[in-house]
């Protein structure tokens, strides 16, 4: 107890917009959140009162009985432990440090990851192992309503494929039983606390039902997705979160509830979301990769849902889970979606000038999304010259509180401007009211394009004494990149910019240049700065990195101040 207070007072003297908010609110002169019951999303009815237990009625092949033979490599965030046949008990016991690998490891979310020779007996194995430590709902991490739904599609999927572990009779009730434990706890906290996790509960109570013949569960989770698929999703069809691979993930969920909900009455709602979210996909994919912008999710390696994405191999990754007739009708779907309003308008912009491509991202209220998923990146961008990456987003490596993984989510890890070594907006809250983030934060951020620049504007700073708006405009003519900004107000102020990249880097006069895997080299010239070079690490997957670099280019002058960076490709 003592150890929060002290936590949370330090957070309090570090944070003065947050003390802004709590005198306001003493003052009644700006709102507090709308009262919510926890549990009860509305959605479901105001007599929610959880599910009864049902008995699967559905009969599954078993999944064949013995010991599994060979090595299995068994892929879990940030961590991949090898165990040898006789060593399924040890796994299921083990304690992980990052708690996102522990839930890995609860989720099963290591057997859709197996590779084809793997025995899949090795899943009747930990499933044996983990049903006597665990089987039993409770209230730990292992029944948590995200864990359990993540657990019971893993379990369902596979035994599509390979049969029920067994006793076949025991697994399908202990499946069953995940329906009202989940049931129970739904992750519904009122508007401002409640993420994609309610859609996830609504999935896995949906995909149970259907699968196990559980018709109150069903409906439930029917009404949960429609809602929640309508909530989180804006209208242009990209998720809110703020994250590229959590849209990635969220719109491999939506595929899998369409598919499941085939000749049914709500599979024609189900096909309008997934179209949306399909179309964004070819919105914020470079010619180079798939840009990593905001959080990396733990639950499955980006490019494990890369057969998404346009030109994608539809045999791979989790498509080659799906039975032949499902990934031929996904696969007709996938080429099919239209954006319906312009993601500028849901912060997000794709943008090619001649060989220059790039993905920019501001969240239309500048503030990071709470709850979400999302960064200090409004400003930044990631770009690439014909498919070779040149500045890239670093992505975020853990969900741990402290050290690296804090920095990450920050404007040190981004392509774009620091004042005085603040972030372009405060630390966001979800009780903070719509009203109280413009009047701190300013007008919402704009980002626009013309024939040959993209700009964008940001009002952020001008919490800060003395410090008024930040425009940028990128400036694209043949092989040429010209980034100008502006920091207007008044005073002296120390301005950093940014810029990421996994080229190599060799410091030159007033600048850097840039070698690319390809050979392929770029001059970036900065006159009158401190240009400094940083190690740092680009992260692909959660808990997986490689080697990159920072380039901060520094000054420190009065305002109103307007500098310029050239970058030449050669």
């Amino acid at each position: 107890m003592l150890r929060a207070l002290i936590r949370k007072g330090r957070q309090l003297a570090a944070d003065p917009v947050l003390r802004r908010w709590l005198l306001l609110r003493a003052l009644r002169l700006t709102p507090a959140e709308p009262s919510f019951t926890p549990h009860h999303p509305p959605s479901l009815g105001g007599d929610w009162a959880g599910l009864e237990r049902e008995t699967a009625t559905a009969v599954f092949a078993p999944l064949p009985e013995g010991a599994p033979k060979g090595r299995l490599s068994v892929h879990l965030p940030g961590v991949t432990v090898e165990i040898e046949p006789g060593e399924a008990a040890a796994l299921a016991a083990r304690v992980f440090d990052d708690p996102e690998t522990q839930l890995g490891l609860h989720r099963f979310a290591w057997v859709p990851l197996m590779k084809n020779g793997d025995d899949p007996r090795w899943v009747g194995a930990v499933w044996r192992e983990w049903r006597r430590r665990f089987g039993t709902p409770d209230e730990s991490w292992a029944w948590h309503p995200y864990t359990a739904a993540e657990r019971a599609v893993n379990l369902l999927t596979f035994a599509r494929r390979h049969g029920l572990p067994g006793p076949a009779e025991d697994t399908a009730a202990v499946l069953a039983a995940h329906a009202p434990a989940m049931a129970a706890r739904l992750e519904y906290f009122g508007e401002h606390h409640t993420s994609n996790h309610l859609f996830n509960n609504g999935r896995g109570l949906y995909l149970l039902g259907l699968a196990l013949g559980l018709p109150q569960a069903t409906k439930a989770g029917t009404a949960l997705l429609l809602a929640e698929a309508e909530r989180i999703f804006r209208p242009s069809g990209v998720l809110r979160e703020g994250s590229s691979h959590y849209h990635l993930l969220l719109t491999r969920s939506l595929a899998s509830i369409w598919l499941a909900s085939h000749g049914r009455p709500e599979a024609e709602a189900f096909q309008a979301y997934l179209r949306r979210a399909v179309a964004v996909l070819p919105q914020i994919v470079l010619p180079g990769r798939f840009p990593l912008v905001g959080d990396v999710s733990p639950d499955c390696p980006p490019e494990h849902l890369f057969c998404l994405l346009p030109g994608g191999d539809r045999r791979s990754g989790w498509m080659s889970l799906l039975s032949p007739d499902e990934r031929t009708r996904l696969a007709g779907l996938l080429g099919q979606g239209e954006v319906t309003s312009p993601l500028t308008a849901a912060g997000w912009l794709r943008a090619g000038f001649g060989d220059w491509t790039g993905l920019w991202h501001a969240d239309p209220e500048g503030w990071s999304p709470m709850p979400g998923h999302g960064h200090q990146d409004c400003g930044s961008f990631e770009l690439h010259f014909e498919a070779e990456p040149v500045f890239i987003d670093p992505g975020r490596g853990s969900y741990a509180l402290a050290g690296e993984a804090e920095e990450t989510v920050t404007a040190r890890a981004h392509n774009g401007v620091s004042v005085d070594g603040a972030d372009p907006y405060p630390a966001n809250k979800p009780y903070y009211a719509p009203s109280f983030r413009r009047k701190v934060g300013g007008e919402p951020p704009r980002l626009a394009r013309t024939d040959d620049a993209v700009t964008q504007a940001c009002d952020g700073f001008g919490r800060l004494g003395g410090v008024g708006r930040v425009e940028r405009r990128w400036s694209f003519s043949g092989r040429r990149l010209v980034l100008s900004d502006r920091v207007e107000g008044s005073g002296t102020h120390t301005i950093v910019r940014r810029l990421h990249t996994t080229c190599r880097v060799e410091s030159v006069a007033d600048g850097v240049r840039l070698t690319a895997p390809g050979g392929r080299r770029f001059l970036v010239t900065a006159a009158g700065a401190v240009v400094t070079v940083l190690p740092t690490r680009n992260w692909t997957a959660y808990g997986r990195g490689e080697p990159a670099s920072r380039i901060e280019i520094t000054v420190t002058a009065g305002l109103p101040w307007s500098g310029a960076l050239s970058v030449d490709a050669d």
